[in-house]
């Protein structure tokens, strides 16, 4: 009796290649580097040239439109933003890390989110990058047509900016308890303007950075920082009077403007997509 034997060929596992990320031809660092800088450069010297710069019936302009801002939230139940300060005002190494996260973080973290996705995501780079440009220019809109002067310098008699009216309790915390630096001295005091508050930059960027970076982050511990840091920012920009909530509205609108012209905007600046 023969037993037949039965062999049996194995073929090897066949495995689905991954789909590459796409890649961006035409992004050089150091384009992207200068064209930031630059659009910064011209960004900044072109909001200095309204609001405290120019002084005189301006500072009446910025304190008319804050009692506005003030008025409207009255009207909507929802005037907090001198109880929150006088809150903590009396923990003053509280006062000044937030005093620092103001200050540091609005630029760190959008310098890391746009760092970051220049290196693993460049198509997402491209699109929030034009995102960001048309956000921070639209806001420019706002600082000249909208002077505003912040709650710290409401009650201020010591800035030259301020109105120093009684009624308003709001201190400014970088001039005390104080921080890394504060506008009333150094070359902060010369290059900034003072009443440009809405919209509120901080909480644009901080969103855009939201934005930016929850879809593509995997951790958990990740995307619940990056989630929440625009509500950190808000209370920061409330509890050292540097804003009124409604700036923070404002630079809601300001990004969604940004990210709907963003696509079309794209096409002007360097790099285009291409799969691997």
């Amino acid at each position: 009796m023969t037993t037949q034997t039965m062999s049996s060929t194995t073929a090897p596992p066949t495995t689905e290649a991954a789909v590459p990320s796409p890649t961006a031809d035409g992004l050089n660092w150091w384009v992207e580097a200068v064209i930031t800088v630059a659009f910064y450069i011209v960004y900044s010297l072109v909001r200095n040239q309204f609001g405290s710069a120019l002084g005189g019936d301006t500072l009446t302009r910025s304190f008319d439109n804050a009692v506005l801002i003030i008025d409207l939230e009255k009207a909507m139940g929802l005037y907090h933003e001198e109880w929150i300060q006088k809150t903590f005002l009396d923990w003053d190494a509280f006062i000044i890390f937030w005093n620092a996260f103001y200050g540091s973080f609005h630029f760190g973290v959008t310098i890391f989110a746009m760092v970051w996705m220049f290196l693993k995501f460049p198509q997402r780079y491209m699109f929030m990058r034009s995102t960001l440009a048309a956000t921070t220019g639209v806001a420019l809109i706002g600082f000249a047509y909208f002077p505003l002067m912040p709650p710290r310098l409401l009650a201020a008699c010591e800035s030259q900016y301020g109105a120093c009216e009684t009624g308003h309790e709001y201190v400014d915390t970088l001039v005390d308890p104080g921080g890394l630096w504060n506008f009333e001295n150094g070359p902060m005091e010369s290059i900034s303007n003072q009443y440009a508050a809405m919209p509120s930059l901080h909480i644009a960027w901080a969103t855009w950075c939201t934005v930016a970076l929850y879809p593509v982050l995997r951790r958990r511990w990740s995307r619940a920082a990056i989630a929440i840091y625009p509500a950190l920012t808000l209370f920061s920009i409330v509890v050292t009077a540097n804003h009124y909530w409604f700036d923070a509205v404002g630079g809601l609108i300001a990004l969604g403007f940004g990210l709907a012209v963003a696509r079309p905007l794209s096409r002007l600046f360097p790099g285009r997509v291409r799969p691997r």
